[in-house]
């Protein structure tokens, strides 16, 4: 019993905080403009963070690589009523930890005190 108890503590206690640790898919409500109309659609998008082991010592040979949280992305069309013009938007199908794409992203650690939910 005082397993069950402690577990549901654990799993009370993981709801109520503003982040988390690991990767996943998080829904989310993006401001969108059409035809002079702003709504909100809502999306999934990736969001936490991933495993990396930060190296004792600078050594630019051999440095680990940085893993970001991304995912399977595709775009959908959503009509706001009243505009003739659809609106794209991203949707996220599913999150993994993969290695970071320096074209796109921020791919350097940052310092622990910027760290934090």
């Amino acid at each position: 019993m005082q397993l069950v108890v402690m577990a549901a503590l654990l799993v009370l206690a993981e709801v109520g905080q503003g982040c988390s640790v690991i990767c996943h898919l998080k829904n989310v409500s993006i401001p969108v403009e059409s035809c002079g109309i702003t709504t909100l659609i809502h999306t999934t998008v990736c969001e936490g963070r991933c495993f990396y082991r930060d190296p004792i010592y600078d050594n630019n040979i051999d440095k680990p690589e940085v893993n970001t949280c991304n995912g399977d992305w595709s775009y959908e069309v959503e009509h706001i009523d009243g505009c003739p013009m659809g609106v794209t938007y991203p949707v996220a199908r599913s999150c993994n930890c993969t290695a970071c794409n320096k074209e796109s992203t921020f791919c350097k650690t940052f310092p622990p005190h910027k760290l934090g939910c």
